[in-house]
């Protein structure tokens, strides 16, 4: 899991956003990290201690006096060992006495012993956050290295539409996620396809493939989150965007063709992951085809360009990866596609191992050979294919 080995204490600040904190809990610990509650008094009136204890199966913690500390520094002890402290919600009480220092509570007064990374997830009404007070507070911890999530705008618990809402739980497990992967690719600019294409034979039907798009978007995702700036230009799928990736969207061979050729010449590293037909229809017919027209349609194919290879061929061309989903011989016909194409890097896998799944068997084959990498969720394969890439990259 992502979060594996990973501790963290989730101090949770009085506000009706502290019910999201149970949800984001039982992410973090889907995620595999070790998760501490800390709670302030106030907090304890939203969500009582006992739900986040039963989530997360640790004692939770609100009193800087309590017994159950054998030196009774609770304060000293929480925030020792520990990766990174996450406040979530972050109430305008709470950071106006973090900025200032104080330490009155168990959770102000353990965030100022810290020796870890900080991060807030603020949430408050909307003309709390746009209170200049609280924008000193926030521009003085952000100066201080506190790193702030959020806030998102929306409509509000008292009614109010505004920022200042709490980022969902989702959000904020990526951010986290984010935070703790190694910015490899920080600085690069990532363009990448994914997904199958449409190409149509008349205004109801079309020649496509079975591609989910699954793969495509974990790399996406994978590259934003070690530190990429990545453009995703997708086919027809139904898959949410990757947070921090731009997508755009395409339909056919031609439109990706076109879109990516018109960044191609800006990005560092070009991965060519979507399911592109081959071919197209020559003449698409203006209205729906009928049966009682005659019999089937002659549907005449003409070739689509090769995406990958003109990209490779460019006079400055990026880092480029390609693709070869193969039903038998995989090495033989990935390192020929590799070699043909002239491109360094080339993931092969059987489509019997992953198409449209959510697991795959991948291999990476470059100059030096093959490097299978053992069945994973494409989640977790996208990161190892990104640090691949990265190491291909210093090489270069």
């Amino acid at each position: 899991m992502e979060l594996d080995g990973k501790r963290i204490v989730l101090g949770v600040t009085g506000g009706v956003a502290a019910y999201k904190a149970a949800h984001l809990l039982r992410l973090l610990t889907g995620a595999g990290a070790r998760v501490q509650v800390v709670m302030t008094e106030s907090a304890t009136r939203f969500v009582t201690p006992v739900t986040f204890q039963a989530l997360s199966g640790q004692p939770v913690y609100v009193d800087p006096w309590d017994p159950r500390m054998p030196n009774n520094m609770a304060h000293i002890d929480l925030s020792r060992e520990v990766d990174a402290i996450l406040v979530a919600p972050a109430s305008a009480h709470f950071l106006a006495r973090v900025a200032q220092g104080l330490a009155d509570d168990l959770l102000t007064t353990l965030v100022l012993a810290r020796d870890c990374p900080l991060l807030v997830a603020p949430a408050m009404n909307r003309q709390m956050w746009e209170n200049p007070a609280t924008r000193r507070n926030m521009a003085s911890l952000v100066e201080d290295g506190v790193l702030c999530l959020g806030p998102a705008s929306g409509v509000q618990a008292c009614g109010e539409t505004g920022e200042g809402r709490m980022l969902e739980p989702e959000e904020l497990l990526e951010s986290i996620l984010a935070f703790f992967t190694p910015k490899v690719l920080a600085g690069r600019q990532v363009l990448l396809t994914a997904g199958p294409t449409f190409e149509p034979i008349d205004p109801v039907r079309g020649i496509t493939n079975l591609s989910s798009g699954r793969m495509g978007y974990a790399i996406a995702r994978a590259a934003a989150r070690a530190g990429a700036q990545v453009t995703l230009v997708s086919g027809p799928v139904s898959l949410p965007v990757p947070p921090g990736v731009e997508r755009v969207a395409v339909r056919t061979a031609l439109e990706m063709h076109a879109e990516v050729m018109a960044r191609a010449a800006r990005a560092d590293v070009f991965i060519g992951v979507a399911a592109v037909a081959d071919y197209r229809v020559a003449q698409v017919a203006g209205q729906k085809l009928k049966k009682e027209q005659g019999g089937p349609p002659a549907i005449e194919l003409v070739p689509n360009p090769d995406i990958l290879a003109d990209v490779a061929a460019l006079p400055d061309a990026p880092f480029c990866v390609g693709f070869a989903a193969e039903s038998e011989n995989l090495e033989e016909y990935a390192q020929r596609k590799r070699q043909r194409k002239n491109i360094p890097l080339i993931v092969g896998n059987l489509i019997q191992d992953g198409f449209g799944g959510e697991a795959n068997r991948i291999t990476l084959f470059d100059a030096q050979g093959a490097h299978p990498l053992p069945v994973a969720s494409k989640a977790r394969l996208a990161r190892q294919l990104v640090e691949h890439v990265a190491l291909l990259l210093e090489k270069c």
